[in-house]
C-alpha cells in the first residue's frame, strides 16, 4: 500500500464538476473499487454542491488548494478545462499525490514540459493522463497484434474520428488539440514510436461547419520509424459518433471501431447502430482507465499513459496547429526523454 494513503481506499478529490468531472464522480462513487470521492471542487459552488448531493461523505469546495490540503484527500482527478491544469498539477505534485489528469496534460508543449520536469525532480511518476482509448478492448487487441508480430511489420494506419457536432466556441485549432490529440496518442501507443511530422490538407469544406472551422481536415502523420498514418477529422458529421482505425500489416489488415451492435442484413438492407457520443462509445474504456489508476496508486505507480505521453502529444498538437497554416509537413519538436519515463 502506498505510504501516502490515509485508508484502505483512495480518497479522491475531483477537480472540475462539468461534463467529464460529473461522469467520473458517478463512476468513482458507484462502479470503481478501492476508491471514494472525498471532495468535489468547482468554481461554480452550486455545481459542486449538486455533484456531491448523493455521494456519502464528500464535501463541495470552490478552491483546489483547500481540497489538496485536506487530511482526507490523498489523490486527485483533474477534469477542469486544459488551461487550468498546470497550476493544479504542480500543486498536487508538491503533495506527492497520485494524479489522474484528463487530456490534455496542458495545452502547450512548454507548460507540459514544466510538468515533466517537476515530476522528474520528484523522482517518480505520479501523473496518469486520460487517454482512455488505450483501455478500449478493440484498441488493446490491436495493440496486441502490433506487439505479437503475427501479421508481420505494420506499414500504415488509416484513422477516422467523426463527431456529430461541436459545441459553440469549438475553433479550427481545436480539431487538432481536442480531437486529433487522441489519434496522436493512439498512433504512439500502437507503434511504440514518436511522431516525427504532421501535415494537414484542407479540401472541400462541410457547409454545416461553423464559420470558425474548416471541417473536415486530412491529417498526414509519419512516425520516427517511417510508418505512415492518416486521420480524417470530421467534427460535424451529424450522423453520430464514430472512431475507427484500419491497420495495414505485411500479411494482413485489421479494422476496429465499427459501429456497435450486430450488423444485420435483411430485406435487402444491412446496418447496425451508431453511438451518439463518446460516453457511449468509450464508457467501458473510461471505467477500465479509472480502475487501473486506482489499483496502480495503491502500489505507488501509475496505471496508464504518463506525463511524458501528455507532453509528447502536446508537441504533436503544436505541430498540427502550425501545419494548419501551411501545406508542408511540420516537424514535431521533442526534448530528450527523462530517465524516469524509460522504465
Amino acid at each position: 500500500m502506498d505510504a501516502s494513503k490515509t485508508s484502505d481506499r483512495l480518497n479522491v478529490a475531483v477537480i472540475g464538476a462539468g461534463r467529464m468531472g460529473a461522469d467520473h464522480i458517478r463512476r468513482l462513487d458507484t462502479r470503481i473499487s478501492g476508491a471514494r470521492v472525498a471532495a468535489v471542487v468547482d468554481v461554480d459552488e452550486a455545481r459542486a454542491t449538486d455533484a456531491v448531493r448523493d455521494v456519502p461523505g464528500a464535501v463541495a469546495l470552490t478552491d483546489p488548494t483547500e481540497a489538496l490540503a485536506r487530511a482526507d484527500v490523498d489523490a486527485v482527478l483533474v477534469a477542469t478545462p486544459g488551461f487550468l491544469h498546470e497550476d493544479i498539477l504542480l500543486a498536487a505534485l508538491e503533495k506527492d499525490m497520485p494524479i489522474l489528469c484528463e487530456k490534455p496534460l496542458t495545452q502547450e508543449p512548454d507548460s507540459s514540459w514544466r510538468i515533466v520536469e517537476a515530476e522528474e525532480r520528484l523522482g517518480r511518476q505520479r501523473i496518469q493522463v486520460g487517454f482512455m482509448r488505450r483501455f478500449d478492448s478493440e484498441y488493446a487487441a490491436l495493440g496486441g497484434i502490433f506487439a505479437g508480430g503475427e501479421l508481420g511489420a505494420p506499414l500504415m494506419l488509416h484513422c477516422a474520428h467523426r463527431n456529430p457536432s461541436t459545441p459553440p466556441g469549438f475553433t479550427n485549432e481545436m480539431l487538432i488539440t481536442d480531437s486529433v490529440v487522441h489519434e496522436f496518442d493512439v498512433i504512439r501507443y500502437l507503434t511504440g514510436e514518436e511522431i516525427a511530422s504532421v501535415q494537414i490538407r484542407r479540401g472541400r469544406r462541410n457547409s454545416f461547419a461553423p464559420d470558425e472551422q474548416h471541417d473536415p481536415q486530412h491529417v498526414l502523420i509519419e512516425t520516427t520509424g517511417g510508418l505512415l498514418a492518416d486521420v480524417e477529422i470530421f467534427v460535424n458529421a451529424e450522423f453520430g459518433y464514430q472512431v475507427t482505425t484500419q491497420a495495414v500489416f505485411e500479411r494482413g489488415i485489421v479494422n476496429i471501431g465499427r459501429d456497435r451492435g450486430p450488423e444485420v442484413a435483411a430485406s435487402g438492407r444491412w446496418g447496425g447502430v451508431v453511438t451518439p457520443g463518446f460516453e457511449e462509445r468509450f464508457g467501458d474504456a473510461y471505467e477500465a482507465e479509472v480502475q487501473s489508476w486506482v489499483d496502480a496508486a495503491a502500489r505507488g505507480e501509475i496505471g496508464g499513459p504518463s506525463a511524458w505521453d501528455g507532453y509528447a502529444t502536446a508537441a504533436c498538437c503544436a505541430a498540427g496547429v502550425r501545419a494548419q497554416q501551411s501545406d508542408a509537413a511540420v516537424t514535431v519538436e521533442l526534448n530528450t526523454k527523462p530517465e524516469i519515463y524509460h522504465s
